[in-house]
């Protein structure tokens, strides 16, 4: 902790080198993903880019637990290889804790549950700028009923004006579905985190990245820095009590254009609405090309459970492209590699 130094100890000629190791990228996540695997027995459908993608945030430590609890979620099953579904589960149990199965909602509340899940679903596939959606499911874990899952393409390190604004509708779909379809009077509180995050980032981008016209590009109020790297952590709020009153009113202003954006999106598209609340009813979970095709082609989704006991071949490393010029030593697989088919939680 630099900041409780000696300032001594940190003038040229002594400690004068500060090496900040952060978290790795996707392409150190993939890497490390792969040291963590060899000695797991893993399936033909394993994909590890999907999964590196899917982890982004994740230290070395973290990917090397998730790797230990697709291990043991295979064992449980009686499985002799780790799937690509039991990393999935795995990350979700990591990212949201694990399965609430002893907790039993009415019907009423599942109803609720996956109306509001395919809600945030269905402005997420028809914004102008949002990850795909990965995954939906109305499962409840830790203290969510139950989450959409949107899979960025790759790491970002800064957020467009236009993703900001996409990612508050998407907030809002959950809320605005609950009273497009079950009235004003029977909205929930399971929006109350979709609330404080959109809320969050609309003053974020009011006071810290100058997106309103009306404060212009100022910064109002202190960011409360790292303290690991010697920043201060008490937070001042040196603006008038007018400025405060226009802060205020341009947040309402960025959220309440979201909520509106979101329920033109679920107006428009209620009869998909409709079929993707169905579809979560009837399976609880669905993966995004699940969601694509049951929306673009209306295939349902096919579940063989047949297939959640025994995987494919063996494989000693996971048998997807490598790049970057790393060799991995691969066995034949006695078929061919199946294509790999992860947020926003309700509280």
């Amino acid at each position: 902790r630099p900041d409780v130094l000696d300032p001594a100890l940190l003038r040229p000629g002594r400690f004068d080198r500060q090496v900040v190791v952060p978290n790795p990228d996707v392409s150190g996540r993939e890497r490390i993903l792969r040291v963590h695997m060899k000695d797991v027995p893993l399936a033909a459908d394993v994909n590890v880019k999907t999964l590196a993608r899917g982890t982004p945030g994740f230290s070395g430590a973290d990917l090397a637990n998730l790797v230990n609890e697709a291990a043991l979620m295979a064992a449980r099953k009686d499985r002799r290889m780790v799937t690509h579904r039991d990393f999935e589960d795995a990350k979700d149990k990591v990212m949201m804790g694990s399965e609430r199965k002893s907790m039993a909602m009415n019907d009423e509340e599942r109803r609720l549950t996956a109306y509001h899940e395919a809600g945030h679903a269905i402005v997420a596939i028809n914004v102008k700028m949002a990850d795909p959606v990965h995954k939906a499911t109305i499962v409840p874990r830790g203290q969510a009923l139950g989450m959409v899952m949107q899979l960025p393409e790759g790491d970002r390190y800064s957020m467009k004006f236009q993703q900001m604004i996409d990612r508050i509708a998407i907030m809002a779909g959950g809320r605005v579905a609950e009273e497009l379809i079950f009235g004003p009077e029977s909205i929930t509180s399971g929006a109350s985190s979709d609330i404080e995050q959109a809320t969050k980032l609309a003053r974020a981008m009011v006071t810290r990245w100058g997106f309103s016209e009306k404060l212009g590009t100022v910064a109002y109020g202190e960011n409360q820095g790292e303290v690991f790297l010697g920043h201060s952590v008490s937070r001042s709020q040196n603006v008038s009590e007018e400025t405060a009153r226009i802060i205020d009113e341009e947040v309402r202003r960025i959220v309440t254009e979201g909520w509106d954006e979101a329920r033109r999106i679920l107006t428009d598209k209620a009869e998909d609405h409709e079929k993707l609340s169905q579809a979560l009813l009837e399976y609880e979970t669905l993966s995004g090309d699940e969601i694509r095709d049951l929306l673009e082609k209306g295939v349902a989704p096919n579940r063989d459970e047949a297939n959640d006991t025994v995987a494919g071949p063996s494989v000693s490393v996971p048998v997807t492209p490598v790049s970057d010029g790393v060799e991995v030593e691969t066995a034949k697989p006695s078929e061919p590699a199946a294509a790999p088919t992860t947020s926003v939680p309700t509280v």
